[in-house]
């Protein structure tokens, strides 16, 4: 059994990630290993895709399993357990850089590009895979939403060629613009005007970075999206947000 996953809190990066892997491997199973953002979950209300559910997945089965948009085996749910298993091979693609713990992969594809759906784009195209303009549009999220619309400098040529690749493919930019920037709830709103609030400034090796940190009293699955926003709002290379939910400290960057 082959599964597709990525990491907990899923974004449209890892969304687009595992719709463009599963044309690589025809034969896996689509499974979220936990939440997903918001905005992804509205976006599946109305473009379905067929997923798994971790709960029905039978670990003994699998036998090949494939990661998206992330290294760290703590942030793959049940599917770490799976690490280090003789008879499970495990797929890698991603762009982040490395750190110490990463996952060991039998294959891993890992390169500093904007979005971990430019290196999927790439294998496709080269591939000659085709794609439909739904899974396009799809895969287009991806792109722009990890690149903040292909304006964040971590953005490369690879990002804009793949985007271009996928728009000839039928991507539709009306489709990505309504869910880039989903409207924020009340609770979402008062915690992005706290983080600013918050904001404290620092220079790393010349890059300057801001941090920002609050406390919520329950969880909220979109918090990170206002990460984008903030990115939108303040002129600043990169971005950290501490945030405190239910007892546990969570760390985004940008």
């Amino acid at each position: 059994m082959d599964i597709i996953t990525c990491h907990v809190n899923a974004d449209f990066d890892c969304l687009a990630s595992m719709i463009g892997v599963q044309k690589l491997f025809p034969d896996g199973r689509l499974v979220f290993p936990g939440s997903q953002e918001r905005a992804v979950r509205e976006f599946l209300k109305t473009f379905p895709v067929e997923t798994l559910r971790i709960k029905d997945v039978r670990m003994q089965r699998i036998k090949r399993l494939i990661i998206v948009d992330t290294k760290s085996p703590e942030r793959i749910g049940d599917f770490k357990s799976l690490l280090g298993k003789q008879d499970v091979q495990v797929f890698l693609y991603d762009h982040h850089r490395h750190s110490d713990g990463d996952i060991v992969a039998t294959v891993e594809t890992i390169e500093e590009v904007g979005a971990t759906t430019t290196l999927i784009t790439e294998l496709i195209r080269a591939k000659g895979i085709f794609i439909t303009p739904l899974e396009a549009t799809i895969m287009c999220l991806g792109i722009y939403e990890e690149t903040g619309s292909l304006r964040f400098p971590s953005t490369t040529e690879r990002d804009l060629l793949s985007a271009a690749f996928l728009l000839k493919r039928g991507a539709n930019l009306n489709i990505v613009s309504d869910y880039l920037r989903p409207q924020l709830s009340k609770d979402a709103l008062a915690l992005l005007n706290e983080l600013i609030a918050s904001l404290t400034e620092v220079f790393i090796h010349g890059i300057r970075v801001k941090i920002g940190m609050a406390t919520l009293d329950s969880y909220m699955g979109d918090a990170a999206q206002l990460a984008h926003n903030i990115m939108d709002m303040e002129d600043i290379d990169a971005l950290i947000l501490i945030l405190s939910m239910e007892g546990k400290s969570i760390l985004i960057g940008r």
